[in-house]
């Protein structure tokens, strides 16, 4: 099989490539960025010609997309939504018998209480935060999409939050912005965490979700699959894992503050994504078990546990979207900063 993977080289993109690799049904693996790195093709889903780069593929795995600017969301929208669609476009003219999308939890509509939700749960997202509208966007998209190509196998992955340790500096950037420093997080120096009332998530670490995509794409599945693992992540869950005690804080006041930071650009992460997050449903991950026989390796507190430990030693990969921050670059090349 020969695989083509778009943003092969961020959190999602650099653990499926190794999980294709590994694969012995895999001949070839051809990952696509829009910034140069080694073993890649640069290409921009924006705006290069995409065919030539699909043909003579089994499959293509679409994992590209910007989570910044969001004080800019045309922009997002042009590479994230239209980026897509001319992927989507492509891989039908290219011929392309299978395609493998990263779509997300955030696609679903809100929450109507804690019972975990199945693939078939309406995909409206949340209207309030880019990020939802254009994951939403693309999902109706796609229904149309096949029923113009019913040839044509396509696949969408609604993982929950995905996190790995190489990772974790990229995320700080994207959502909490440089003013959050590494050290807070070591457990037992953080003495509280705020408990707000129905915040709660889920996790998957990168691998186990990178395992479920080759699972996808060497399998003759088709539709949606939930992708997530256990326990519900809540703030006293987080409370554990960092020996801090929770204290009861109001969603008003929360919500008041990270408006307040987002308004004086502290954080890049607005407050519209931070009511969609509240309002996120829970995921059924049974189709994923049966179908693709997919048991997550990693439990939510392993991989949150390697999360932190990547934030507090500012860890990061050789890519550019993992890249450490140069200060960090400094210190691991010479030495300084390094704790024992």
């Amino acid at each position: 099989m020969r695989i083509v993977v778009t943003g092969a080289t961020g959190n999602i993109g650099t653990g499926v490539v190794a999980a294709l690799d590994a694969d012995p049904q895999v001949e070839a693996v051809v990952g696509l960025a829009r910034r140069p790195a080694a073993g890649v093709v640069t290409a921009d889903v924006e705006r290069d010609d995409l065919v030539p780069l699909f043909r003579g593929a089994d499959a293509v795995v679409h994992l590209a997309w910007l989570f910044q600017p969001t004080r800019r969301p045309e922009r997002t929208w042009r590479a994230n939504v239209l980026g897509s669609l001319r992927v989507f476009d492509a891989v039908a003219t290219a011929g392309v018998p299978k395609l493998v999308y990263s779509s997300s939890v955030g696609a679903y509509s809100p929450r109507e209480d804690d019972d975990p939700v199945t693939e078939d749960w309406p995909t409206h997202g949340w209207p309030g935060a880019a990020y939802t509208r254009e994951k939403s966007y693309l999902e109706r998209y796609l229904d149309a999409f096949e029923q113009r190509h019913p040839e044509l196998a396509v696949v969408r992955m609604r993982p929950g939050f995905v996190f790995q340790r190489a990772a974790a500096t990229e995320q700080r950037r994207l959502f909490a912005g440089p003013f959050l420093p590494g050290s807070l997080v070591r457990p037992g120096l953080l003495p509280v965490v705020p408990d707000v009332p129905g915040l709660r998530v889920q996790v998957v670490h990168t691998a186990d979700l990178a395992d479920a995509v080759r699972r996808a794409v060497t399998r003759p599945v088709r539709g949606a699959f939930n992708i997530a693992t256990g326990p519900v992540v809540d703030p006293r869950f987080l409370a554990g894992l960092l020996h801090a005690r929770p204290v009861p804080v109001p969603v008003a006041v929360v919500r008041a503050a990270v408006d307040a930071a987002w308004r004086l650009h502290a954080v890049p992460a607005s407050p519209g994504l931070f009511d969609a997050v509240m309002r996120l449903p829970l995921l059924d991950t049974t189709r994923a078990q049966a179908e693709l026989d997919w048991q997550p390796r990693h439990d939510a507190a392993a991989t949150l546990t390697e999360f932190l430990s990547g934030l507090r030693s500012g860890a990061g990969a050789d890519t550019a979207p993992l890249a450490p921050d140069r200060h960090r670059l400094h210190e691991i090349s010479t030495g300084i900063g390094r704790r024992p």
